[in-house]
């Protein structure tokens, strides 16, 4: 069963650390104000701190017109790594990738083009033709790319999308949210930072047609912003994903549905800006600080210590004292035998109005199986937890040996 650990001195001690932390940070809080938004849904993470700073209908399905290039991006980039193609890779534009309408590279019907010529008129020229021409250059087809796309989705966890073409062009089946719109953002930076350069390349010619990158982030002095992509369709509205880096954070913000170019640069340069102006990212407790205890199923030990996997790190508002919530959360009691570094649970830390950051949690000790003495204190609190259960006191799940 999974067990929400009890408040134990450990774990009192360190819901106190983290509120006592916050507290400590006060003398430098300035005004951080809510932000009033126009987009239709937005997100904005910080990825230093795996944070969700704020959120408008975030899981909300919407059409993500270009913006959902990202996934064309992100299949092409993975077969990359996979060696199925390279960046020098020649591969044909065919009739329906010449003729396909929208924003354009402009390809010529039979010309051969490396990967990376598509690629950068995907991302800096958003080209319909540059998708189509590498959708069958890898797959054979659009609708087999699709197919791929799909599964990778399902792979990185993205819940609210689904892909019916490779371009973002209107159909009623292609949507996604602004949270799988940031997921994927980050799944590209963090997973592919060999190709990432091609994000924050502000022009790109071909066929004497010099073309600038359509993000606005790009040309803001100060943003420091390196990415990632605009859309835009009658339905879906103005829309942009963009990536931001200050003094070690990154920040990644995805608007949509706004009303004309001008209001969707000034919402996500409002956005970054409020982002980086008002958080600051703390590291509370370390990589292996032990955060408390688990139950220990037959163990030579009744309990394990506990430590953290990685650092905790939080993006704390600059304004205001919002006490945190800590619980560790593991299924147990944990059978032994357990080597120390086993992962046995997550540590869960809640900032109101900041949602949670989780870090998992390992064993700090190596415990042994216990001989017949433990196993017959394990067999005497199985039999006195069922009795109370059957006398409904105190009642709960008992432990499956």
């Amino acid at each position: 069963m999974i067990w929400m650990k009890r408040p134990t001195p450990l774990a009192t001690g360190l819901i106190c650390l983290i509120a006592a932390m916050l507290i400590a940070l006060a003398p430098r809080m300035a005004g951080a104000q809510a932000l009033d938004l126009r987009s239709n849904s937005a997100i904005l993470l910080d990825l230093s701190a795996d944070s969700v700073l704020l959120a408008k209908n975030d899981e909300m399905p919407i059409p993500p017109a270009s913006m959902s290039k990202l996934m064309t991006i992100a299949v092409a980039f993975e077969a990359i790594e996979q060696g199925r193609l390279t960046l020098e890779t020649q591969v044909p534009v065919s009739e329906r990738a010449f003729r396909k309408e929208g924003s354009t590279m402009f390809l010529n019907l039979g010309d051969r083009v490396r990967v990376e010529d598509l690629l950068r008129g995907i991302i800096i020229q958003s080209g319909n033709d540059a998708c189509i021409a590498l959708a069958e250059g890898l797959s054979g087809s659009e609708a087999a790319f699709v197919d791929e796309m799909n599964a990778l989705a399902e792979h990185l966890g993205l819940e609210q999308s689904h892909f019916a073409n490779v371009t973002g062009l209107p159909h009623p089946e292609h949507r996604m949210s602004v949270r799988d719109l940031a997921t994927l953002a980050r799944h590209l930076i963090e997973a592919f930072p060999q190709h990432y350069h091609y994000f924050s390349e502000r022009e790109f010619t071909w066929a004497t047609a010099r073309q600038p990158n359509r993000n606005p982030l790009l040309y803001i002095d100060g943003l420091n912003a390196d990415g990632l992509k605009t859309g835009h369709t009658e339905e879906a509205g103005y829309g942009l994903v963009g990536s931001a880096q200050r003094d070690g954070r990154r920040l990644v913000a995805v608007v949509s549905g706004l009303s004309s170019i001008a209001e969707r640069s000034q919402e996500s340069e409002r956005l970054i800006t409020w982002g980086f102006r008002n958080f600051s990212v703390e590291t509370l407790l370390s990589a292996g600080d032990e955060v408390g205890q688990a139950d220990v199923w037959i163990g030579e030990q009744a309990q394990v210590p506990l430590v953290l996997e990685k650092d905790l790190r939080l993006a704390l508002p600059k304004a205001g004292r919002k006490q945190p919530q800590a619980r560790l959360v593991y299924e147990g009691p944990v059978p032994a035998p357990i080597q120390k570094g086993d992962r046995i649970g997550i540590l869960v830390v809640r900032v109101p109005d900041l949602g949670e950051t989780r870090v998992p949690v390992l064993a700090g000790a190596d415990v042994a199986r216990g001989g017949y003495l433990a196993k017959a204190k394990a067999g005497a609190m199985l039999l006195t937890q069922k009795a109370k259960a059957a006398l409904g006191i105190g009642a709960k799940d008992a432990p499956n040996p």
